[in-house]
């Protein structure tokens, strides 16, 4: 299996997703059947571990396929590639933690909520934890979680919590992404080892004790910059879609010639301004992953500064999405505001990832001026 073999197969997965999206919408999880059809199609092993069977592919085409998976479905491409990018932390975390997932079934997966809302208590050999999380996206498939919480007087820790110690709560009922099973986990008074937790310390400063046993550059790269982008990549799936669907509105309205488009300055702009903004945006998240893979392979660290600018040009994806998909969906015709239309559907989706956390500028961009002013970093999330 290889990136390009993946590629095929997915992309003949992608009329199926899209016929299923109606399916993934009222069950509001992503149906079994297209979680087992990513899985033969090996899309969760993507990012994992060669000695666990999987991989380690390069996060440009991991992204590639997350974004060819959105085209067809945001809360298929949005689900099951946090479920995926969950492989790159665990490679990340001790040895023992790894094997507690993956030795069992190399297809074990994992879901999360990095929200710090847990209550932590140092005790004998790791942590007493309890709390209750939210937005924990394709909970339903999986058989292990993450979850993040403060630990008193060092700071930021992410804990692995087996299936048997934490309840799903169905509280998913969303404007869009609906299909993502966002559902909420409760944790009561566990035992978290110590081994099974990764500090954020770590992964901010590349000192992950996985790097004894995964030293491939997938695995040296700071964990947040994988993570943020797969939380907005499928964005760009849905404007691509969101392209398609207005091209087809247009040029049947137009009888199927589109020389009659000619004089529509407005129709030919809107195109124009989305497939450039598309461009734009696929073109920064792989140079940074190209520079970032470059820098490592040489030996060298990836400069704070330029962290902090791809942590915010990742938080911008959405908005910038949200200007394409409303501008196609202002004028997509009548049918756009029957709660079946695909164009709508995107206009939903784009909207409702726009209030995950991680997908607000704000306080990245402030960041980002602030440090290249020379004022100290307050991000580590980088």
């Amino acid at each position: 299996m290889n990136f390009e073999t993946m590629m095929a197969a997915i992309k003949e997965l992608q009329p199926v997703f899209r016929e299923r999206a109606p399916q993934t919408r009222q069950e509001r999880k992503v149906p079994q059947a297209s979680i087992d059809a990513l899985q033969d199609a090996g899309f969760f092993l993507s990012l994992q571990p060669k000695r666990y069977g999987g991989l380690e592919m390069k996060p440009q085409e991991f992204f590639k396929l997350q974004i060819a998976i959105a085209e067809a479905c945001m809360s298929t491409a949005w689900a099951s590639g946090i479920i995926a990018v969950h492989a790159v932390q665990l490679a990340m975390m001790d040895d023992r933690a790894q094997q507690a997932v993956w030795n069992d079934s190399i297809h074990t997966r994992i879901s999360s909520s990095y929200a710090p809302m847990g209550k932590v208590t140092p005790t004998e050999g790791g942590f007493k934890l309890s709390g209750r999380w939210g937005w924990s996206s394709g909970s339903d498939h999986c058989t292990w979680v993450l979850l993040g919480a403060i630990v008193p007087g060092e700071g930021y820790r992410t804990f692995l919590v087996p299936r048997s110690d934490y309840e799903i709560i169905d509280t998913w009922q969303s404007m869009g992404l609906e299909g993502t099973g966002s559902n909420d986990i409760v944790v009561d008074d566990v035992f978290v080892p110590d081994y099974m937790t990764h500090k954020q310390s770590d992964g901010f400063a590349g000192t992950n004790p996985g790097l004894a046993v995964n030293d491939a550059p997938l695995y040296r790269l700071p964990w947040a910059q994988s993570f943020i982008r797969v939380v907005s990549t499928p964005a760009i799936g849905a404007c691509k879609a969101t392209v398609d669907l207005y091209k087809h509105a247009v040029l049947n309205k137009a009888s199927g010639d589109p020389t009659k488009l000619a004089g529509d300055t407005q129709v030919v702009e809107r195109i124009a301004a989305a497939l450039n903004g598309i461009d734009e945006m696929e073109t920064i998240l792989f140079r940074n992953f190209d520079v970032m893979l470059a820098q490592i392979e040489r030996g060298e660290e990836i400069p704070l500064e330029d962290r902090v600018r791809y942590r915010y040009q990742a938080s911008l994806v959405i908005s910038k999405s949200i200007d394409i998909v409303d501008s196609l969906f202002e004028v997509a015709g009548g049918h756009s505001v029957f709660n079946d239309s695909e164009i709508q559907q995107r206009f939903r989706d784009v909207h409702t990832a726009r209030a995950h956390v991680a997908n607000n500028p704000t306080s990245f961009g402030r960041n980002f001026g602030g440090v290249a002013l020379g004022m100290e970093n307050g991000d580590f999330f980088i």
